[in-house]
């Protein structure tokens, strides 16, 4: 057996050792020795020329930590002036330099040699073989149409939101309260209205204005609420009933008791009508049955002043001025889910036509939060303080994102990206709360009301099938007009 210490003292005995590489056992250490170079550039030229079968259609994987030889990179180095070494390290970063500088400093900047002469990847060894990539995933900033021989993309440019209302429409009695719901726009394309002790509607497509109803001078209208589908109008009024009105007649169908304080939430669900009060509950109405309602949901400690189906009608939403949001079933006469994160009312609530059991919620003036629940998993996703009273929150069913209205103390209407939750807009122009707001039946267009006894119309949302599409009812009237 070998001593290792005679072994060890014979080798310091020796020449001075090269040092050597890592490389494979049938590569002799002569072949790339620095001072062999002409035998060493041979020896790697025949490595990067050399031929072997392998399959297009899958990649291709060294074992052994052996570098693959169509993936690795020889000419990094440097160590041969051949053509073939110098035209493929012009084409992989030449082509790339010329890009960058073109996008970052323009067209006619002069070229120059990078000042430390290496190329953008200093990899010589590859053990995976990658995928050759398009002159297109070169440039980080989009092509230049200065290069030659490139073909161009469009780049799609930032969808931007008109600051300014495409039509305000005077509202005189619009009333100036929080807890009320005034403001409701149906699959028809007509807008309903409650002013004072009236209802208005307004056809978007004609703009003709029609005095639907007249409660008199001892009530007034708290809430306005079209149902998903046909011409039928619930109407909840200041002394506790809930009307039904048939639109397109003008005619009242019936009127339903049940809330002993005014009603100022409406939801529907098909055949089925929710409506919360002052009194603290909520009461399902079958519009088909004789009777005035057919349950009656309690939980929340103050007024209801929210209410929102989800969309496949399985989940009711309910806000109270008790800071509170409830989420109740359809055979529920307790709510299922309890929310109490909100420090203020919560009338802004929003079921997202995306991601189902997404639920958006907002808060009053002491809290000024919009927060997301998934009531799936009965968790709460994510908070964003806006700075002012959240009033109102609607969800595009064309994009995924969300606008909300504001009171105290900016006023303003503010567009979301979801799920970032980056702005992609802030419209003002009220002078009072945002207190009311309804999207069209196309998705496009929002309107908003305050007590500055305005509406105005915002084209905020692109189409379905283009963001450029103008919406139907925006480009036929334009100017200011009165709905009354």
């Amino acid at each position: 057996m070998d001593d290792p210490t005679t072994i060890s003292n014979q080798r310091n005995q020796s020449a001075p050792e090269t040092p050597r590489l890592n490389l494979p056992a049938r590569m002799s250490d002569s072949s790339v020795y620095l001072e062999n170079l002409p035998s060493r550039t041979m020896h790697i030229n025949r490595l990067i020329n050399s031929n072997y079968n392998s399959s297009p259609s899958r990649t291709i994987y060294s074992d052994r930590f052996i570098p693959s030889r169509s993936g690795s990179n020889f000419a990094l180095f440097d160590i041969s002036n051949s053509p073939t070494s110098a035209e493929g390290k012009e084409d992989g970063s030449g082509t790339y330099n010329s890009l960058l500088r073109a996008a970052l400093f323009g067209p006619d900047t002069p070229d120059k040699k990078d000042s430390l002469g290496s190329p953008a990847c200093r990899n010589i060894f590859r053990y995976k073989t990658e995928t050759k990539r398009s002159l297109h995933s070169l440039s980080p900033f989009g092509l230049d149409e200065s290069v030659p021989g490139i073909i161009h993309s469009p780049v799609k440019a930032p969808r931007k939101v008109p600051r300014s209302p495409y039509k305000v429409l005077d509202a005189p009695a619009l009333q100036d309260d929080f807890y009320l719901n005034l403001v409701d726009w149906s699959s028809n394309n007509v807008l309903a209205v409650g002013l004072g002790n009236c209802v208005y509607l307004w056809n978007a497509c004609s703009s003709k204005v029609t005095k639907l109803c007249d409660l008199g001078i001892d009530d007034s209208v708290c809430s306005v609420g079209w149902a998903q589908r046909g011409t039928h109008l619930a109407v909840g009024t200041s002394n506790g009933k809930v009307q039904i009105w048939d639109a397109s007649r003008c005619r009242r169908i019936r009127t339903m008791e049940g809330h002993r304080l005014r009603v100022g939430a409406l939801a529907w669900s098909s055949s089925l009508l929710s409506s919360g009060s002052r009194d603290k509950s909520i009461l399902q109405r079958d519009i088909r049955a004789q009777d005035d309602f057919a349950s009656k949901l309690s939980g929340h400690k103050s007024e209801v002043c929210g209410l929102k189906w989800s969309y496949d009608n399985r989940e009711l939403a309910s806000g109270g001025n008790d800071n509170k949001l409830f989420v109740w079933n359809q055979h529920s006469t307790q709510p299922v889910l309890k929310y109490c994160d909100h420090t203020a009312a919560v009338k802004a609530i929003a079921w997202s036509p995306h991601l189902h059991g997404l639920l958006a919620s907002g808060g009053g003036t002491a809290d000024r939060c919009i927060r997301f629940w998934n009531t799936t998993t009965n968790t709460h996703l994510s908070c964003m303080d806006t700075g002012s009273q959240v009033c109102n929150l609607v969800w595009s069913k064309n994009v995924n994102e969300l606008v909300s209205t504001h009171g105290y103390s900016q006023n303003q209407i503010i567009v979301w990206r979801y799920p970032t939750m980056s702005k992609l807009a802030t419209l003002t122009g009220h002078t009072y709360r945002v207190l009311y707001l309804a999207i069209s039946p196309d998705g496009q267009t929002i309107v908003t009301g305050a007590g500055d006894e305005t509406l105005r119309f915002w084209n905020v949302f692109p189409s379905p099938k283009s963001q450029n599409t103008d919406s139907e009812i925006g480009a036929s009237s334009l100017g200011r007009t009165t709905i009354r």
